[in-house]
C-alpha cells in the first residue's frame, strides 16, 4: 500500500474545497490556508470578498460567493456554481455559525431561531449539497463543533444545542456515506481569539476588555485562547490524504479544556 510522502501529505493542491463562514475568524483562517496549500477555494459567506482578496494577492485561487447558508435554494446554487467554475468538489468545510448568550430562560424565542437557522440548518443545508456532489467520487468533510457539543458551558443554552447538533450531524454522515467515499468529522475548538471576542467583550464589557480577556483565556487549562491558524492547521489535515483513515471523529482544540481538570 503507498504510503503519502510527508512534504505532500497534508497538501490539497487541485482540489476543490468550499468554506461556509470564510469572510473572517476561523473560516477565513482556513480558507486562506486551504489556498496556499493549493486548493481552489470557494467562500460562501455575506460577506467573503476580503479573504479571496488576501487569496488572490497571495498568489491563490479564491472566489468569494455572496451566501445565506440558511436558505437551500442559495446554498444549492452556490455548490452549483462552485462545480462550473472550478470542478467536481472534493473538500467542505462549514464554519457559518452564529453565537447567543443566555440560559433557557433568557433565551429568547428569537434568539433560539436565529441560532438554529445558520448553526443546524446553515450545517445541514451545506452538507446535503455537499454530499450529493461527493458519494460515489469521494470527499472529505470538517464541521465546527464546539467544546460546547460535548460539556456544559454557562449561558450557553442556544449555542450548546446548536454545537451538539453539528457533532451528531457528523456522525450520521459519517455512517451513512463511508461506503460512498466520504469522510466526515469534527473539530471542537474552545475558546479562539477571533473577531466575534473582541467584539463581544466590547459590547458587554466596555472599558473592561483587557481584564475579561485574560479571564476568559484563563478558562483554558494551557492558559491562553486558541488562534484561529491553528484550528486551521488540524482542517487542513483532516481533509488531505494524510487523514484517509479518519471519519466519523471528533477533534477538541481546546487547550485541555474538556479533558484537564486543573
Amino acid at each position: 500500500m503507498p504510503t503519502p510522502d510527508s512534504k505532500s501529505a497534508a497538501r490539497l493542491e487541485g482540489r476543490t474545497a468550499i468554506i461556509s463562514g470564510g469572510g473572517s475568524g476561523i473560516g477565513r483562517a482556513i480558507a486562506v490556508l486551504f489556498a496556499r496549500h493549493g486548493a481552489r477555494v470557494a467562500i460562501l459567506d455575506l460577506a467573503g470578498d476580503d479573504t479571496a482578496r488576501e487569496i488572490v494577492a497571495a498568489g491563490g485561487s479564491g472566489v468569494a460567493l455572496t451566501c445565506d447558508v440558511t436558505n437551500q435554494s442559495e446554498v444549492a446554487q452556490a455548490f452549483a456554481r462552485v462545480a462550473e467554475e472550478y470542478g467536481p468538489l472534493d473538500v467542505l468545510v462549514n464554519s457559518a455559525g452564529v453565537a447567543a448568550v443566555g440560559t433557557v430562560e433568557t433565551t429568547t424565542e428569537d434568539d433560539l431561531d436565529r441560532v438554529y437557522a445558520v448553526n443546524v440548518k446553515g450545517v445541514y443545508n451545506c452538507l446535503r449539497s455537499g454530499v450529493a456532489a461527493m458519494k460515489g467520487r469521494g470527499g472529505a468533510i470538517v464541521n465546527i463543533a464546539s467544546v460546547a457539543s460535548s460539556v456544559g458551558i454557562p449561558d450557553r443554552f442556544a449555542y450548546s444545542m446548536s454545537k451538539g447538533a453539528v457533532l451528531t450531524m457528523t456522525y450520521s454522515v459519517a455512517a451513512d456515506y463511508v461506503g460512498a467515499g466520504v469522510r466526515c468529522n469534527a473539530v471542537s475548538p474552545a475558546r479562539v481569539h477571533t473577531p466575534f471576542v473582541d467584539g463581544y467583550l466590547a459590547s458587554h464589557y466596555p472599558g473592561r476588555e483587557a481584564e475579561m480577556f485574560e479571564k476568559l483565556s484563563r478558562t483554558q487549562p494551557i492558559g491562553r485562547m486558541g488562534e484561529p491558524w491553528e484550528v486551521a492547521e488540524l482542517a487542513l489535515f483532516l481533509c488531505s490524504d494524510a487523514a484517509a483513515f479518519i471519519t466519523g471523529s471528533n477533534f477538541a482544540v481546546d487547550g485541555g479544556f474538556v479533558s484537564l481538570k486543573v
